[in-house]
């Protein structure tokens, strides 16, 4: 469960951090904006398809996504 509460700050901190506005990795995942917000919100909890395609977007495996999302 400390991942889907920690995902949201995660893509955000990794989006944030290449300087891309929510709009640019929106286009990089193939997913619409508004969503990447609700994302990023903790409104929407993405689906595990849905984690690969941002996962695609940063250029990480789902996997080492996923791991920066654990911890305390």
């Amino acid at each position: 469960m400390n991942a889907v509460i920690r995902f949201p700050s995660v893509v955000r901190q990794l989006r944030e951090a290449r300087g891309w506005s929510q709009e640019e990795l929106a286009e990089r995942a193939d997913l619409n904006r508004s969503y990447v917000g609700e994302i990023e919100r903790g409104i929407a909890i993405p689906s595990l398809v849905t984690v690969g395609k941002i996962a695609s977007g940063f250029e990480l495996s789902p996997s080492t996504l996923l791991a920066r999302c654990e911890g305390s």
